[in-house]
């Protein structure tokens, strides 16, 4: 018998004439500036308004975007334009405009933390260096819908690198005409994708509408996405849910224990599954920084233990505890690349992580490590796995441990200005390779907040990318995966399984690993 409850969430919050619909998010976007810094709800965002060469479809293959067909020639690569694709103020987008997007990128003045994403084409690093001009990037438009790209070397995984948002366009007059705040407000947006940004009150709301100029617009069925709460409350943003008022809950962060229960008992309909996201605690190796010290590190990775984590304080059902920066789920040569490349994890000894500790003291030249903090966003889940690392390193090693907790977007410009000594920190898959994980911590890598620098671990990164030998590839990442842990780089902690209620009207809306991990843009309203 269905509950009165889940029938009102059946009728409301998704609307079959107009196709429109409701959602929450956990928080707003930090930035919708693809060539500068994108988080997780960036991404989300900037995926349904924008258009790169190669998008991915409603089964995850790789499909023409921008670009009608490719062909792949030794380390050329060229791309043909279709003449139909636009902007939203209706002029063509040619590869000009890719051109411009990818120097932009790369150029150092930028400082984009994806800028080492352009390392495989030809002179990338030279020219983010400032070694060479923005013009030596291998990058040409050989007329307005021709474009040519020299790789570096072979790289085997090129093709995934298209689809995530730095490759993506940019207009040159338009982002000039801004002076500074291109995508910072509505205004300064201008959009090549199915839907447009209409409305963004900043901590509000927003609201995506259907881009009529989009060269697919045909196959697009949503009108109207509208995101009219925004709270960090998850049992506020379930309520929505329950009340009828969003269509969606939680597509972006997944539900939580409690209201798994709640969604059970309303007989609501879970669907779960891995949105590719690995969570691990990240240190500051910075040398002013405590946890610069590796016996410090490996005393702290050697009390923990990721199963009492998932199983006995998270308890969310599906969460499979970290053993890795590499998820389960990455392909290698012929096998998932944990199972021909297994990580082998120090043992959980209370006596060995004590030693540790007490040479750590000697090399720091203290008594007693001083406090450290350790940075988490206001989400339950973060503040819980917070407060236990807290009582953790307590109990078993006597340190004194200060919980910083900040909103999303404040945690994420923490970690940038280096401002912890660790980290609640996750990465979802920006593309289907594991080398979206393995250069994280290459020296190089914006995103590689903690500074750790290994001359080694960089030495695996680069041969791993400068090879189309995917056997080649996948022993240098395996390698890089184990000096991670002995080095103490990070402690993982879960890899994420996101469990959501979905208002059974709406239809065809797409969760997937890599990119956006909710996707609308085959999804539509039924009646």
């Amino acid at each position: 018998m269905t509950s009165a409850v889940s029938l009102q969430a059946q009728n409301t919050a998704v609307d079959f004439a107009t196709q429109s619909i409701q959602l929450a998010m956990n928080d707003e976007p930090r930035s919708l500036n693809s060539v500068k810094a994108v988080d997780a709800l960036g991404i989300f965002i900037v995926e349904h308004m924008m258009d790169g060469l190669i998008r991915r479809d409603a089964k995850n293959q790789l499909v023409p975007a921008v670009a009608e067909r490719w062909e792949m020639q030794g380390t050329t690569v060229r791309f043909w334009l279709r003449h139909n694709a636009l902007w939203s103020d209706g002029k063509p987008v040619t590869a000009h405009d890719f051109v411009f997007a990818w120097r932009t990128v790369a150029n150092p003045a930028t400082a984009s933390e994806y800028a080492s994403m352009m390392y495989a084409v030809k002179n990338g690093e030279a020219v983010n260096s400032g070694k060479l001009p923005l013009e030596a990037l291998g990058i040409k438009a050989l007329d307005d819908f021709t474009l040519e790209v020299e790789l570096e070397k072979p790289t085997g995984y090129f093709l995934q690198l298209m689809t995530f948002l730095v490759f993506f366009p940019a207009r040159e007059d338009f982002y000039t005409a801004q002076h500074g705040r291109y995508f910072a407000d509505v205004e300064n947006m201008l959009f090549n994708g199915p839907f447009v940004l209409t409305k963004w009150v900043h901590g509000a709301s927003l609201r995506l509408e259907k881009n009529p100029r989009y060269w697919n617009n045909a196959n697009v069925h949503l009108n109207l996405i509208d995101i009219p709460y925004i709270t960090n409350d998850s049992a506020a943003r379930f309520n929505l849910f329950k009340d009828g008022k969003i269509a969606v809950e939680d597509g972006l962060v997944g539900i939580v224990t409690e209201q798994l229960h709640d969604a059970l008992e309303n007989r609501f309909r879970i669907h779960a599954h891995s949105d590719g996201t690995q969570w691990y605690i990240e240190f500051n190796s910075r040398p002013e920084r405590p946890t610069s010290n590796i016996n410090l590190r490996k005393a702290m990775q050697a009390v923990f233990d990721s199963q009492e984590l998932v199983y006995k304080v998270l308890g969310i059902p599906g969460f499979v505890p970290g053993h890795s920066l590499f998820p389960v789920y990455l392909q290698g040569v012929k096998a998932k690349f944990r199972q021909e490349y297994p990580v082998h994890l120090p043992p959980l000894d209370i006596a060995l992580a004590r030693q540790y500790l007490q040479t750590a003291k000697q090399e720091l030249g203290v008594d007693r490590i001083p406090p450290l903090s350790i940075l988490a966003d206001n989400r339950e889940i973060a503040m819980l796995q917070a407060q236990y690392f807290q009582s953790l390193f307590k109990r078993t090693l006597d340190l004194d441990i200060r919980v910083d907790v900040q909103t999303f977007k404040q945690r994420l410009d923490k970690m940038h200005n280096g401002s912890f000594d660790m980290v609640i920190a996750g990465w979802g898959p920006d593309y289907d390779d594991p080398m979206t994980f393995a250069d994280l911590f290459a020296s190089w890598n914006g995103n590689n907040h903690g500074l750790y620098n290994s001359a080694l671990y960089d030495s695996y990164i680069a041969t791993a990318q400068g090879t189309d030998d995917q056997q080649v590839r996948m022993d240098a990442m395996g390698k890089a995966q184990q000096l991670l842990i002995d080095d103490a780089v990070l402690i993982p902690t879960y890899e994420r399984v996101v469990s959501t209620v979905q208002n059974p009207k709406l239809q065809g809306l797409v969760f997937q690993q890599t990119g956006a991990q909710m996707v609308l843009t085959y999804a539509r309203v039924v009646e």
